[in-house]
């Protein structure tokens, strides 16, 4: 090998590797957050119509103690009036499934959620059902 053709290997070499550590860090940033940005302040939605009330006192019993009653999240739980939780980036199978089997900590610092013994199918959809009505509350669609 030439001083030169050894030259252009190296720096092929360099070139490819910062290649692959910008690719993988703009894959990493698409969804890389220690927590979703906080609810805007003074966010409050009050009492649901009937038709969630339900799955609100299901939400109370099973998931406002990690996230917060009406779901603005603690310190144990992140919030679902966040954009990060809206139906186009979370649908609702996400949260039935994590409701089933748990989930591992993607965008949050709190560590992985575990499964939810005793809530069926349809208390989960009860309890999507009424996120889903809080977060329009907060503006989130």
């Amino acid at each position: 090998m030439t001083e030169t053709t050894g030259r252009r290997a190296v720096t092929a070499g360099r070139t490819a590797g910062l290649a692959a550590l910008v690719a993988a860090a703009w894959m990493l940033s698409a969804c890389s957050r220690a927590e979703p940005p906080a609810v805007a302040p003074g966010v409050a939605i009050g009492d649901p119509p009937a038709e969630f009330a339900d799955g609100q006192r299901l939400f109370l019993f099973h998931c406002a103690r990690c996230h917060g009653p009406g779901g603005a999240g603690t310190g144990h739980g992140p919030p679902f009036l966040s954009k990060i939780y809206e139906p186009s980036h979370h649908g609702d199978a996400s949260f039935l499934m994590a409701v089933r089997r748990g989930v591992s900590a993607h965008h949050w610092r709190f560590g992985d959620m575990p499964p939810i013994p005793g809530v069926s199918d349809d208390d989960a959809a009860r309890i999507v059902a009424y996120i889903r009505w809080a977060q329009r509350q907060a503006g989130i669609t």
